[in-house]
């Protein structure tokens, strides 16, 4: 909205006006006004839960520490939702279609997880809202996300095209149109475009629309997956908002890099005309994951519940899948994927052991795998992982673990020169 103002003051001359016009000042604002609100706002929503005694129900799982956080406030990912909404609001172009995406898809999850975390809180269900009504709020976001980008008129491309002199690519150029693509940016490969039309060639003349059917299924995959894989990793003080922010970070560089047919040519990646827009909304969301981790850091004052966490990572899904990165999420969210793998893997290999030798048998001492470290290592759990042998405490597993998404996130941008 302030765009706007400040577009209107800047035909009359107003001093300083201008400055509303670069996406990267607009950018520093929005992430500076979402920390504020995070901090000073947050403290007002900490103190109506804590009143409406909304608090965590713990479980006991036999974790140093676990008990001394009963009582603490969740649905704090309230938080971060207004926080990012009011910035994007105020500092964003509202007639984006990116933006406008983005704020959909905040809205959308942020109701899906308030409706789970409303169930456990007043309704005393410990199971929150039914897996299968998750899963189809999920698919719908991921239907309306690949929907729009197939008929949207403003959501388009220009395709990289490299000039080589004996094998050597002397200039990046851009074709003259606008194009519709399901092309896709893949990590380590020299032609580092993938289309998702290879995939469906073999259907001859029935192709180009086999791939956009292809192409919404795998943007429904990776709303599902992403959503899910952040909501599984919230199990420690800053984890999740820690590890959210590192990872947005990188995508606000990547939406900017993309929109700057300058950077794009020289990265030869492809240019998405608007997509720096993104940028605003990922300083946004930024701005609100280290405002909350002001309050959630260990010891937290407030927990995220599903509210926050599976609106962070349906938010770093959906915007992946914008600016055509989608590919390059296994590296930049390893840290979700391998929690995610960890359970996965667990239940598997549980189940197989049970029905092979009648006693079910563990991989690691507990999943997720932030919990494997804060178990012992002396055998009393029948898992083949023991290491490490003595528990470690709660920030130390936190903080070794942003250390590792900062050098994958630092890995993902590399990806784009490492061919």
């Amino acid at each position: 909205m302030l765009y706007y103002l400040f577009e209107y003051l800047d035909k009359l001359d107003f001093p300083g006006a201008g400055m509303f016009q670069f996406v990267m000042f607009r950018s520093a604002m929005a992430a500076i006004f979402s920390l504020l609100i995070g901090i000073f706002v947050g403290k007002k929503i900490i103190s109506v839960l804590q009143r409406r005694q909304i608090g965590e129900t713990i479980r006991n799982l036999d974790l140093e520490g676990q008990y001394s956080k009963r009582g603490t406030p969740t649905m704090g990912g309230v938080i971060v939702i207004l926080s990012i909404l009011a910035s994007t609001l105020l500092f964003g172009k509202l007639e984006n279609i990116y933006i406008i995406l983005m704020l959909v898809s905040t809205v959308w999850l942020g109701t899906l997880g308030f409706a789970d975390d409303y169930i456990k809180v007043f309704k005393k269900d410990k199971e929150g809202l039914k897996g299968k009504f998750k899963i189809v709020a999920q698919i719908g976001l991921g239907l309306i996300v690949g929907l729009t980008i197939y008929f949207s008129p403003e959501m388009v491309v220009r395709e990289n095209t490299e000039i080589r002199v004996n094998n050597v690519i002397e200039e990046v150029t851009y074709k003259n149109e606008d194009v519709k693509t399901t092309s896709t940016t893949i990590p380590f490969v020299k032609n580092n475009n993938f289309d998702y039309k290879w995939l469906v060639r073999w259907m001859g003349d029935y192709a180009d629309t086999a791939v956009w059917i292809v192409f919404i299924l795998v943007v429904i995959l990776i709303v599902t997956a992403v959503s899910n894989s952040a909501n599984l990793t919230d199990g420690l003080d800053g984890l999740t908002s820690g590890s959210s922010a590192i990872i947005g970070v990188a995508l606000g560089i990547l939406a900017y890099v993309s929109g700057r047919v300058d950077f794009a040519s020289y990265l030869n990646i492809m240019y998405i005309p608007g997509g720096d827009e993104l940028m605003v909304f990922a300083s946004a969301f930024v701005g609100a994951c280290v405002g909350f981790l002001w309050y959630n850091a260990y010891p937290a004052q407030v927990f995220m519940g599903d509210t926050g966490s599976l609106t962070m990572g349906g938010i770093i899904g959906v915007f992946a899948v914008l600016i055509h990165k989608e590919l390059l999420l296994p590296i930049l969210c390893g840290v979700f994927f391998v929690e995610a793998l960890s359970v996965i893997a667990q239940v598997a290999y549980f189940k197989f052991t049970k029905k092979k030798y009648g006693v079910g048998k563990r991989i690691f001492k507990m999943t997720p795998l932030h919990h494997h470290y804060q178990k012992p290592g002396d055998g009393s759990i029948d898992a083949l992982i023991q290491k490490p042998f003595a528990p470690l405490a709660e920030p130390k597993i936190v903080s070794r673990f942003w250390l590792v998404g900062m050098i994958l996130a630092v890995l993902a941008l590399a990806t784009l020169k490492m061919r």
